[in-house]
């Protein structure tokens, strides 16, 4: 597809998302939280059920054609997800339960290998709890601390503190790509660039940017990296860590039982290869073949396309919020992502949310899993708009006329 969506393509795709003709209270669905999950397209619902009709069995281990079969498709979209984000090989992408299990498997498995009592690790200020509180469990194991780069009034993360923070404690850095609570896109380039410098690997938590934009490992040369498929437009339960098979190899396993062994005794057990060494037990198999349809799904549409409209998107309806009477934005960084947080006047971001909920308009409220950074704003939460290729200016302009009866109730 071309480079830039336009107005009927948006139509037409709109058409594969049921959930979106649908009606709430009596008004058309407006769905604007995006940043929480995804809708999913009836190719990657109908992918689902054709799997359980006509290939469900437990993948590897069996010898018969239905195994054979879900084994291959399982298979084929490890290989998908590789060439979706550009990784060597296909050994280093592991299929965990979502971005928040492949960051505390790093942070376990990492840990145990690699960090002693004193030695640190750097976030930043605009953390997911899921890239904070693993760490803080680790700290309580290992006796790893966190350290935290801080952000400017704009949202953006100051570079020049982030090079302060690096020590010979230093061992791993663990960073969002884009803020789920103020859409910064953080430079990663230049912070994967700096930890390599300081000879530090370094983690992307890409769950708020892999349905966003490009996304290739090998040019940006990160030793981690963690999305998940239910924000990519694919099923819950299902999540991507990739790593660098250098490290990989020596992290020891996160869980241990079936697949992940090579062979078992009641004096030892000798651990299989890469990536099954760190998918324990039976994979959800279905939920992988189904990420696959939904990555072939974007694919076709193409990321670069998604992200222009997106930006489209973002600009009129920054435009548009902005000239509702109390409008407060928080996250004003020069590179943003289709995310808007906001409050207006003193209108409480749960009276606002339930508010346009009533009038069929789904918006995210509260302090979005990152209550570190609504602290250093000084704030409890907010209400978040957070957009897809599938919204409409239209509905941007719905949400505006939704917040302004909202404003006129108080």
């Amino acid at each position: 597809m071309n480079s830039k969506l336009t107005n009927e393509a948006v139509n037409k795709i709109r058409q594969d998302f049921p959930i979106l003709q649908q009606m709430v209270y009596g008004k058309p669905l407006v769905y604007l939280d995006n940043g929480a999950t995804s809708q999913k397209p009836i190719q990657v619902i109908k992918k689902i059920e054709e799997v359980y009709s006509t290939i469900n069995a437990n993948v590897h281990r069996g010898v018969h054609f239905l195994s054979q079969q879900a084994t291959d498709a399982h298979e084929a979209a490890r290989r998908s997800v590789q060439a979706f984000i550009n990784a060597p090989k296909s050994e280093e992408i592991i299929f965990t339960r979502g971005t928040t299990e492949s960051i505390n498997l790093v942070a376990s498995s990492f840990c145990r290998k690699f960090c002693k009592k004193g030695d640190e690790i750097i976030i930043s200020a605009m953390e997911h709890h899921a890239n904070i509180v693993p760490w803080q469990m680790q700290g309580e194991i290992s006796g790893v601390r966190i350290r935290v780069i801080p952000i400017n009034d704009k949202g953006e993360l100051i570079l020049e503190e982030y090079q302060k923070l690096f020590n010979e404690k230093t061992k791993l850095v663990s960073v969002m790509h884009i803020s789920n609570g103020l859409g910064t896109i953080n430079p990663i380039k230049e912070m994967i660039e700096l930890a390599h410098k300081n000879g530090v690997p370094i983690m992307i938590d890409a769950a708020q940017s892999a349905q966003h934009m490009v996304i290739d490992v090998q040019a940006l040369d990160c030793d981690f990296l963690a999305f998940s498929s239910h924000k990519l437009y694919g099923p819950t339960g299902i999540g991507v860590l990739y790593g660098k098979e250098k490290y990989l190899e020596l992290m020891p396993p996160y869980q241990g039982g079936g697949e992940m062994i090579a062979t078992v005794s009641f004096d030892k057990t000798t651990f299989n290869e890469l990536p099954f060494k760190f998918e324990a037990g039976t994979p959800d198999y279905v939920g992988t073949i189904a990420l696959a349809e939904a990555i072939k799904y974007i694919s076709a549409i193409g990321l670069d396309a998604i992200k222009n409209y997106e930006d489209e998107l973002l600009n009129y309806a920054s435009e548009q919020l902005m000239q509702i009477k109390g409008m407060r934005f928080f996250g004003t960084a020069s590179k943003k992502s289709s995310l808007i947080s906001f409050q207006v006047g003193n209108i409480h971001h749960y009276d606002m949310g339930m508010l346009l909920n009533r009038q069929g308009i789904a918006v995210r409220t509260g302090h979005h899993c990152a209550q570190p950074l609504m602290k250093v704003l000084g704030i409890e939460g907010t209400t978040r708009a957070s957009m897809a290729f599938y919204n409409t200016k239209h509905e941007i302009d719905m949400l505006v006329g939704g917040i302004e009866r909202v404003a006129g109730m108080f």
